[in-house]
């Protein structure tokens, strides 16, 4: 077993969200296939973090993804005009600007280590996830950095599968490198997720015992989007999605984009 060595890395990135940070965060989810107000985030913080599917919430973006509901913090957002294919994880052919967002970089680095340390939900309409996506100042800047993503059907009292790996989206130079690893325990209990992106290669830990290796990176700017998602209604509300910490490090070698 390897474990993760954070002795090479400076921290430049902590929230345990006394607070929510507006010069970190934004409360929102890809609002420029949709609008800031319609996907504006339901929240709990102080401290910690417990993100809250509502059961009079709203789908985020009905025309494409139908009744999906989502909570979402991300860091950072841009896009082209209105009327424009031109935003942050085009997710389908067919979708346009409906809210054009100036660009805020607020979180948006380019190699390092990044990690929270969160509980999964087990209701089974609901998955938690803490992924990446390049911030797209190029079109091909747009793969995806999967941290963790825990489905509730995939919850069980001591074990869980946790999706990890790389999505190409439109960068043709990445592969779909995306992998289910066994997660020995309670997922509904805290547990740390963390990823080592370097170039040429990611590697990715469950409470620091390495389960997954790439040898793909994005070699651009990635934003952070931490969230959760409800697929169905149905079950108990609110749906909480209860998050300790996020980190980002910067290998002591390397500065920060």
């Amino acid at each position: 077993m390897t474990a993760l060595d954070r002795s090479g890395y400076t921290l430049d990135f902590e929230d345990r969200f006394r607070e929510l940070d507006a010069s970190r965060w934004l409360p929102f989810y890809l609002p420029q296939w949709a609008s800031r107000e319609g996907t504006r985030a339901r929240f709990e913080v102080g401290p910690g973090l417990t993100l809250l599917i509502e059961e009079d919430q709203q789908p985020w973006a009905p025309r494409y993804d139908g009744p999906l509901r989502v909570t979402n913090l991300q860091s950072g957002v841009r896009s082209g005009p209105v009327g424009s294919h031109d935003g942050q994880l085009r997710f389908r052919p067919e979708v346009v600007v409906s809210e054009e967002q100036p660009a805020q970089a607020l979180y948006t680095p380019t190699y390092g280590l990044v990690e929270v340390r969160s509980r999964a939900i087990a209701q089974p309409n609901c998955m938690v996830a803490l992924w990446m996506i390049g911030f797209e100042e190029l079109p091909h800047e747009s793969g995806e950095i999967c941290l963790m993503e825990v489905f509730g059907t995939e919850v069980e009292h001591d074990r869980a599968s946790v999706g990890m790996g790389i999505h190409p989206w439109h960068d043709t130079t990445l592969t779909d490198d995306f992998e289910k690893v066994e997660l020995i325990g309670d997922a509904t209990e805290p547990h740390t997720y963390s990823v080592e992106w370097m170039p040429g290669g990611t590697r990715f830990y469950i409470d620091d015992r390495l389960v997954k290796t790439s040898s793909q990176a994005p070699a651009y700017p990635m934003q952070l989007m931490l969230d959760v998602y409800e697929f169905e209604p149905g079950g108990e509300y609110p749906k909480r999605f209860e998050v300790e910490f996020v980190r980002g490090w910067t290998r002591v070698t390397e500065s920060r984009s």
